[in-house]
């Protein structure tokens, strides 16, 4: 008799069966599809000897201080500044635009925040309340810079044009008005030392937790003895979809080793107006790994179909709907705890899903 089933091995599922097992001494069962732990986060040595992630980039970063100091049970940290540039009008260019952006692209000489500033407010089209992601980067930046690094890129990543997505999706991107080129401005900004499913073993050691790999739940549901499933699929799966499919967008990768210790001399070089790809990530720059060798990952954004993993949920209206019905459904469930991003519809940062799970396990053990 296990006190919990839990489906899906990924952040959610995780820290709900170790926070269970340690805290509350309850025995856990989880329960994953796939042949490893860890959900999008796992990564691996390639058969090069070079540590890359196999879901795509997972930059950590946070201001939550209880879920640094969480995880930081279970890790080491190398503390690192994720940098992006972007590859425009023949350029790699700091993204988040900031002042640097700005001089180098159209050969300015600005040299405050104040001028910046200025420049932003001579393009910028007045929006006082914009309603979708192209109206939410013209408001701020103005039509020229929204061309070259916004239209084209959401347009590859979301293949729905950005008057079609809701401001939320380019909001999450900021304009700076000084030289800071860091892409994100979190107090705690940092990789596990090393890596990923290191972190996430040391998570499930408890003796509480039984793991139970390539395994659809659906297979053993019937064979096992629990009180309650918390559960981290795709919530339209959990109910048969009753009331149509939620889509997502899912990724491709294409990884190449090269013969060399460098390719682009940074992690992250997004492509939003060449190439069908939306960006490369060199690994090492990330990790720290020091080898004569460098693998690149190439990204390819598309919409995911019934055998593809899930990644990004689709941010428009009627899709949220739809999410909706499946939330009412479930609501009426005590017996089944929705959390992740496929059960919550939502798109977390890794440190809003740890928290989000955190929450709900106080929430549980009240």
């Amino acid at each position: 008799m296990f006190d919990y089933l839990i489906v899906g091995a990924g952040f959610a599922g995780s820290v709900l069966a170790e926070r269970l097992a340690t805290q509350a001494n309850k025995r856990v069962l989880l329960v994953d599809k796939r042949t490893h732990i860890g959900g999008n986060a796992y990564d691996n040595y390639n058969e090069d000897g070079i540590l890359v992630h196999k879901y795509g980039p997972h930059w950590f970063h946070t201001n939550d201080k209880g879920v640094f100091d969480y995880l930081s049970q279970f890790t080491e940290w190398r503390f690192h500044y994720h940098r992006v540039k972007s590859y425009v009008d023949g350029n790699l260019l700091p993204i988040p635009i900031n002042m640097d952006t700005v001089n180098e692209l159209y050969g300015l000489k600005l040299s405050s925040p104040e001028d910046v500033q200025t420049f932003f407010d001579t393009v910028k089209v007045q929006i006082d309340n914009p309603k979708n992601s192209e109206e939410m980067v013209i408001s701020q930046v103005g039509k020229d810079l929204y061309d070259k690094f916004f239209k084209n890129y959401t347009l590859k990543q979301w293949e729905i044009h950005p008057k079609d997505l809701a401001a939320s999706v380019t909001a999450r991107i900021p304009t700076r008005t000084n030289r800071d080129n860091r892409y994100f401005t979190d107090k705690y900004q940092c990789m596990p030392k090393y890596g990923y499913t290191a972190m996430f073993n040391k998570m499930l050691m408890s003796p509480n937790i039984s793991i139970l790999l390539n395994t659809d739940y659906n297979d053993i549901i019937k064979e096992v003895s629990y009180k309650k499933m918390i559960y981290t699929g795709p919530i339209d799966s959990f109910f048969d979809y009753k009331f149509g499919k939620l889509p997502y967008r899912t990724l491709r990768f294409e990884h190449e080793t090269f013969n060399q210790e460098n390719y682009q001399g940074l992690q992250q070089v997004n492509y939003p107006n060449d190439f069908d790809f939306t960006r490369i990530i060199e690994w090492k720059h990330a990790t720290g790994q020091k080898s004569n060798l460098t693998t690149i990952t190439r990204e390819y954004s598309l919409l995911a179909d019934d055998h593809s993993d899930k990644y990004y949920p689709i941010p428009r209206e009627e899709n949220h709907a739809l999410f909706n019905k499946y939330k009412a459904e479930a609501d009426k469930i005590e017996s089944v705890l929705f959390c992740g991003r496929l059960a919550d519809y939502k798109y977390y940062n890794m440190d809003q899903v740890i928290a989000r799970s955190l929450s709900l396990f106080k929430k549980e053990t009240v």
